[in-house]
């Protein structure tokens, strides 16, 4: 946890993990042809509604980073870090639907963590969290997708399955011929 998440805070320690998570990963001296590696940098942005420029020299393609898409995370002092050191960040939708679930999981953990306390400071606050986050993970929930989208799907489901009583709204999970020919 951090008590300040300003850019000229959280820069610096992304691009230090960054560098721990590219330390491990294969070699970035990989030779690739110029041109096989700008069409490999170059497919990640096809399909972009807004890109940033390539620089004419590019490092080998090494990581995709997903990135929300606040302003901070598209200045190009920060960009022009990742590209230089092989990492090609991409930026969430807008509303994306896998959004609500991020969101629905902090909700929790800062209920689980927060209910019923009087913190006093930040540290304590940040202790709270990360002592439920631990412990969370330890005995992860596992979550299944649901929602209006899947009774949507289930209900279309349903209806595949179902059986029409001759030509009829009516209709039947299983078949009568079926279910005559069993008994």
């Amino acid at each position: 946890g951090v008590t300040s998440s300003a850019n000229a805070v959280l820069h610096p320690w992304l691009e230090q993990e960054l560098e721990a998570v590219l330390a491990q990963l294969p070699s970035g001296d990989i030779l690739t042809a110029p041109t096989a590696n700008r069409l490999d940098w170059e497919s990640w942005q096809a399909g972009l509604g807004i890109k940033f420029t390539l620089p004419d020299a590019l490092p080998p393609l090494r990581m995709l980073l997903v990135l929300d898409n606040l302003t901070g995370h598209k200045t190009p002092s920060f960009v022009l870090w990742l590209v230089a050191h092989g990492v090609m960040p991409l930026y969430t939708p807008l509303g994306g639907s896998w959004l609500n679930m991020a969101e629905s999981i902090q909700r929790i953990i800062v209920r689980r963590a927060l209910a019923g306390t009087h913190l006093e400071s930040s540290e304590q606050t940040i202790e709270a969290l990360e002592s439920t986050v631990r412990g969370w993970n330890c005995c992860p929930t596992p979550f299944v997708w649901g929602g209006k989208r899947k009774a949507r799907r289930d209900r279309a489901r349903a209806r595949r399955r179902a059986h029409r009583l001759g030509g009829s709204g009516a209709v039947v999970a299983q078949s009568l011929h079926q279910s005559r020919m069993t008994h």
